[in-house]
């Protein structure tokens, strides 16, 4: 069986390792959603990792509800991703864009207008907040809205190649749009996008389909989170829609697929319904990327079972530049400072030291 440190082929890019970086949202972007230098310095940092996919990256002024996440539809936002990508080149690292739609996750106050969705629902506040719900209640998206935004998946996938990625990963996870459509308690349409979940999955399909024509099958990567609840979004039989998307994702031939799977332990949305890879490694023949509350051994062991082929890490990236040495060697981890995750400067961001350097 390989081990993380192997390399392994996902599609066109060629991963030196098996240790992946996830998408982790950072908010180091303007307020236009425009990509800063010092972006440039977090990835680069990282390069070392099989594979980098990019914080989630907003394919529209509608579907970016997150203050100053970076966008991928103005030509501004893609002069300003071109330093950022060729600074993680230069490092030797290889890194996808994550495209992303909130759906009704995008506040108002941000967007400035309403939040569309699969139905006329509200997202429930985020753990711990306190206060009035930021959240809206989404408007019912209609065939032209549906039409635009899959336009918009085109438009974007364009704009990531055109600044320099080396491929595109669809965001259908966590309760953002295209979960929305995917989960039957957001999803109350009664059109061929609603009911049984060959229609529910109908938009996960088109919206694949328009980054293969752009970027091909290749280079074209798919995020789904298949069990338990997250950001208000559920399934009574997920068994049932996402073994089925998985293997038609499989027959077009994409690069990999990322699996967002909730534990007890996470420090993301936890959940004790038990994880869907095991049956979609039975559909699902290409490059199976799990993610989620990962530790040295628990990733070697989903590689050498066969459910996986590499493992995505998200806080344990962020905090440990250089995490696949660390993890190599078996040295300790920095621990993320919470408090930062969000903020706007270098702090928690840049300043995590490698191994031998001091803590600033």
């Amino acid at each position: 069986m390989p081990s993380l440190f192997d390399p392994i082929q996902l599609g066109a890019i060629h991963a030196p390792n098996r240790v992946l970086m996830a998408p982790l949202t950072r908010g180091r972007a303007t307020a236009a959603h425009v990509p800063t230098p010092i972006m440039g310095d977090y990835y680069a940092q990282r390069a070392a990792a099989g594979l980098i996919i990019s914080e989630a990256t907003g394919i529209s002024r509608e579907g970016l509800g997150w203050p100053n996440a970076p966008g991928l539809w103005t030509a501004e936002q893609v002069e300003a991703w071109k330093p950022v990508v060729e600074k993680i080149h230069r490092a030797g690292g290889r890194i996808v864009a994550q495209l992303w739609h909130m759906g009704r996750l995008s506040r108002p106050d941000v967007i400035g207008m309403q939040p569309l969705s699969s139905s006329a629902t509200t997202a429930p506040p985020r753990p711990g907040h306190v206060g009035p719900n930021p959240y809206a209640e989404a408007r019912p998206a209609t065939r032209d809205d549906i039409a635009r935004v899959l336009d918009d998946y085109t438009s974007a996938t364009r704009n990531a190649l055109a600044a320099g990625f080396d491929g595109v990963q669809l965001h259908a996870a966590n309760g953002y749009l295209i979960d929305q459509f995917l989960r039957d308690n957001s999803n109350f349409r009664d059109d061929d996008y609603g009911g049984a979940p060959e229609n529910r999955t109908r938009l996960l399909r088109e919206a694949t389909l328009r980054l293969i024509a752009e970027a091909g099958a290749d280079r074209t990567a798919v995020r789904l989170s298949p069990n338990g609840e997250v950001q208000g979004c559920d399934d009574s039989d997920p068994e049932s829609v996402f073994v089925p998307a998985a293997k038609w994702l499989g027959e077009q031939g994409i690069a990999f697929l990322e699996l967002r799977e909730s534990k007890p332990a996470s420090t993301f949305r936890p959940s004790d319904v038990p994880p869907l890879s095991p049956e979609i490694r039975k559909v699902y023949a290409g490059p199976l990327i799990l993610n989620e509350a990962y530790r040295l051994e628990s990733a070697q062991a989903d590689l050498d079972s066969g459910v996986a082929d590499g493992i995505a890490f998200g806080r344990p990236f962020l905090a440990n530049p250089d995490l696949v040495e660390r993890l190599r060697i078996g040295a300790p981890l920095n621990k993320p400072d919470v408090a930062t995750f969000y903020t706007n400067g270098p702090e928690g961001y840049v300043d995590y030291p490698a191994l031998g350097e001091v803590a600033a």
